[in-house]
């Protein structure tokens, strides 16, 4: 929450926030809006696991879960990364990469590289 630099301090309403965006865009040459901060907000409450979903839906006042569930895009590095620490985890406990029943061995040895022969 931002206040006002003048007495009497108080809250800045949305119209004197949104004018101060408006003259900061206007010097920068940028378009951002008080929305954007909203859900740059979002995002990175989504994103930090100590943060419940349900606290960010509360904080944004949304009726569904469903409707926060939007600002849980992953990035494709995370992704990879947790994946990797994911199979990490798995070979230090000695728990490699146990394929499914119905798979060949040979058949992912080709798939993965390895020279069957």
């Amino acid at each position: 929450m931002w206040w006002t630099l003048r007495r009497p301090f108080r809250a800045l309403t949305y119209d004197a926030a949104r004018a101060m965006f408006n003259r900061a865009n206007e010097s920068l040459g940028a378009h951002w809006s008080l929305h954007d901060l909203r859900h740059t907000a979002a995002y990175r409450m989504a994103r930090d696991p100590q943060v419940p979903l349900t606290d960010v839906q509360w904080v944004l006042g949304h009726a569904f879960l469903s409707t926060t569930q939007r600002y849980l895009n992953p990035v494709t590095e995370d992704v990879i990364a947790g994946v990797l620490a994911f199979h990490s985890r798995q070979l230090r406990h000695g728990q490699g990469p146990t394929p499914a029943p119905d798979y060949r061995p040979e058949s992912l040895e080709v798939l993965f590289g390895k020279d069957p022969s």
